[in-house]
């Protein structure tokens, strides 16, 4: 681990398009902060210690490298913050809505994983997976951006079904904060 100012970075491996956390200590510390990463092989951890690496999502590792949390390193050499955007860019479409979004609702202090099985971008906890279930799902809609009343409507019975709020967030233009659309259902 390198340090920076006073505090320890992780060293995390680039590998494809996932980070890699080799070290099972420094993966459980990083996954006990605020829920980053899987274990891998262990779909849903009950305690945060595990002896097994930890994968991070390019969108987890953007901003983790971004918050100076973890340093990145690919062929034993390190990745700049720079080369790590650009490669998120390639393998998420509309990255940088979709981060805007993640880095907002991470800084609120909200834990955000990927939502692809509730099919949204991300899912949103309070508390974190394994403590509650993930109470929102989020869809990211890039400004301007239009929405069908029956995606909304396929949305909302989604989240319905399994039992979560259906938001819709928009990134704000230059220096606007993102917007919200928390829909809420109720039968007539």
């Amino acid at each position: 681990m390198s340090q920076t100012h006073g505090k320890q970075k992780i060293k995390v491996e680039l590998v494809d398009n996932f980070l890699i956390v080799w070290n099972p200590q420094e993966g459980s510390e990083l996954y006990k902060t605020a829920y980053y990463g899987k274990p891998l092989g262990i779909p849903k951890p009950k305690i945060p210690e595990f002896d097994v690496p930890l994968i991070l999502d390019l969108i987890e590792g953007v901003y983790l490298a971004e918050t100076k949390q973890i340093e990145v390193i690919e062929n034993k050499k390190a990745v700049s913050l720079k080369v790590l955007r650009e490669k998120a860019m390639q393998l998420h479409e509309e990255f940088k809505d979709k981060y805007t979004i993640y880095h907002d609702l991470r800084d609120k202090g909200l834990i955000v994983t990927p939502g692809i099985k509730f099919g949204c971008d991300f899912a949103v906890y309070k508390y974190g997976p394994g403590v509650e279930h993930a109470p929102y799902m989020v869809s990211v809609k890039p400004h301007g951006s239009t929405i069908s009343a029956t995606e909304i409507v396929k949305a909302g019975r989604l989240a319905t079904t399994v039992r979560k709020r259906f938001i819709i967030a928009v990134p704000g233009k230059k220096d606007e904060k993102p917007k919200y659309l928390i829909f809420k259902w109720f039968k007539a």
